[in-house]
């Protein structure tokens, strides 16, 4: 009977609710694992399956997609889709879909705990205690930055941007944006304003990373763009590292021409540019953006729909393309 359901691959473990549904529905091609496969592997399940799960670190070549015959969709366990040869999936007539909104507060949510940590010094605070080495309190011990009333400028005002906006209210912070798309109005209680981009970096006491990664917004964030800012701003990236020049974000750090950094992902994952593991003033996450349990089950699951509805010969709930 199991011989007569469709060839999945999924490229790495999901949640045990996600797996046990593909099991029942699918035929897996190869037991995930945890860790990311070799690039064989990936080249072979993209080549034998009917349908592949696949997430943001694999990356799938015109080379992969050409040779994946029997493929007919690709479902990217993520919202961004950078990892995908767009034009090659296209060519072929390979469906992709992505994970929209359900990852949204979950990353917003980051975004928060980033900016709190990193103006307040949390890690490094917690780091002193679980060391041993504080001698109680002091009016002059790891000073931070206040984040009430402060100036929030936030790049992209999609899904995840606006999210973040709305959590601004409570901290009283007038957000400034830069988005490519229309103007927003602002949600009552609030107060947003579409600004320039080099007017957001100026004004921002805190700088927040949400837009997508393309050939234009790769190193979006470079040498320039840091000398921009004032030299108390935060910046905060859980969007995608190459949005933001690693090696000048460094400098700017060493340099102190800003005063600190919050980032959940990076340039060369799970690779850091030398000099910013060893930075105080820089909280660093292992790409935690989405990491709850709902929103990484609901991931999943978006993906067995969309895959669900392409081998049945329906329109994908959530196409890319």
């Amino acid at each position: 009977m199991s011989e007569s359901r469709p060839l999945l691959y999924v490229s790495r473990l999901l949640p045990e609710p996600v797996m046990a549904t593909v099991r029942e529905r699918y035929q897996l091609l190869t037991e995930p694992e945890e860790g990311p496969p070799s690039p064989a592997v990936l080249r072979q399940g993209l080549q034998e399956a009917t349908a592949a799960i696949v997430t943001l670190s694999e990356r799938i070549d015109a080379q992969s997609l050409s040779a994946a015959s029997r493929l007919k969709v690709v479902a990217n366990y993520a919202v961004g889709y950078n990892n995908i040869d767009l034009a090659a999936a296209r060519h072929h007539s390979i469906v992709l879909t992505n994970t929209p909104d359900v990852l949204t507060d979950a990353t917003a949510d980051l975004t928060w705990a980033l900016i709190l940590a990193t103006a307040r010094r949390v890690v490094e605070g917690d780091a002193l205690v679980r060391a041993g080495d504080w001698t109680g309190w002091s009016a002059t011990q790891l000073l931070g930055a206040e984040v009430a009333g402060r100036t929030l400028g936030i790049i992209g005002m999609g899904r995840i941007g606006q999210a973040v906006a709305h959590r601004a209210v409570g901290f009283r912070m007038p957000v400034h944006y830069y988005n490519r798309g229309t103007r927003l109005t602002s949600p009552p209680g609030a107060q947003w304003a579409g600004v320039s981009l080099p007017d957001l970096l100026r004004d921002s006491d805190f700088v927040s990373v949400h837009v997508p990664l393309t050939e234009q917004t790769r190193h979006l964030i470079g040498a320039s763009e840091l000398a921009a800012m004032k030299q108390t701003a935060i910046l905060i990236n859980t969007a995608r590292g190459p949005i933001v020049d690693e090696a000048a974000l460094v400098d700017a750090l060493e340099r102190r021409t800003i005063a600190g950094a919050g980032l959940d992902v990076y340039e060369d994952e799970p690779r850091l540019h030398p000099g910013l593991s060893s930075l105080p003033h820089v909280v660093l996450l292992p790409h935690l953006g989405s990491a709850t349990w709902y929103a990484r089950v609901q991931m999943g699951m978006i993906c067995l729909r969309n895959v669900d509805a392409v081998l049945a010969g329906r329109p994908a709930p959530n196409p890319v393309l």
